[in-house]
């Protein structure tokens, strides 16, 4: 019974610390590597968290093994983000570079063979961008994170505001949540260079009498609000 305790308590405190090390790391390591952006950061992110899982579950290893061992994976990652930063050899070799599978609408056969990649593959991964044939597709590239980027045929492509003469004014403001559940995100506000006056006097004028009764509010592109309120409603 003892002895179950001891590693109950173990368990628990490898636990925390191995949560707010990964905590920490993750903060140090940067944003790149939650994204998973390419395949060097999709393996480093696996592998530090199964050292963190394996610091936090398995009693038989060493608790200051695996925590050195941790610590010094992330250091590893950080140089080598580092070094491809500097060096253009160092990102093509960590990072591979993008791989052309469709060129002048012509599926490149080395460029299929080197992704590893067949024609039903392919089409899975046109299909997942809403594109069904191949005849629209003037380039694609394979990136390095698997990912597929598509360049349409100008026929082919949605025709944009331009195009059919609309407005293309540039909008005064990012779509910004400005009220949650009833309070007032000032933080958001300043940002928007916006004041409390301003969105009160908003909800004034959509006979709104006071905050508590928004659930949700957000500034859109042209400066209005959008809110739905506790009861349900929905105010533009």
């Amino acid at each position: 019974m003892g002895l179950h305790e001891v590693s109950f308590w173990e368990m628990i405190l490898r636990s925390t610390i191995s949560f707010f090390t990964i905590l920490v790391l993750a903060r140090v390591i940067g944003k790149k590597q939650l994204s998973q952006l390419t395949f060097f950061h999709y393996i480093t992110g696996i592998t530090i968290g199964s050292i963190a899982a394996e610091v936090s579950t398995q009693v038989k290893t060493p608790f200051w093994d695996g925590f050195v061992s941790l610590i010094w994976w992330a250091l590893l990652t950080i140089l080598i983000s580092y070094i491809s930063m500097k060096s253009t050899k160092a990102r093509v070799l960590f990072d591979d570079r993008p791989t052309i599978l469709i060129q002048n609408g012509t599926i490149i056969k080395n460029g299929m063979k080197k992704a590893r990649l067949h024609t039903d593959e392919l089409s899975m991964l046109l299909r997942e961008q809403g594109i069904f044939s191949f005849d629209e597709v003037l380039y694609a590239v394979f990136e390095t994170n698997g990912e597929l980027s598509i360049l349409k045929k100008p026929s082919k492509s949605t025709a944009t505001k331009q195009d059919v003469k609309a407005d293309i004014t540039i909008p005064p403001f990012m779509p910004t949540e400005v009220i949650s559940d009833g309070k007032i995100n000032t933080k958001n506000l300043i940002e928007l260079n916006l004041t409390e006056e301003w969105l009160l006097n908003k909800l004034k004028k959509k006979n709104i009498k006071s905050v508590e009764e928004v659930y949700f509010a957000q500034v859109l592109e042209n400066g209005s609000l959008y809110i739905s309120l506790n009861n349900g409603g929905t105010v533009k």
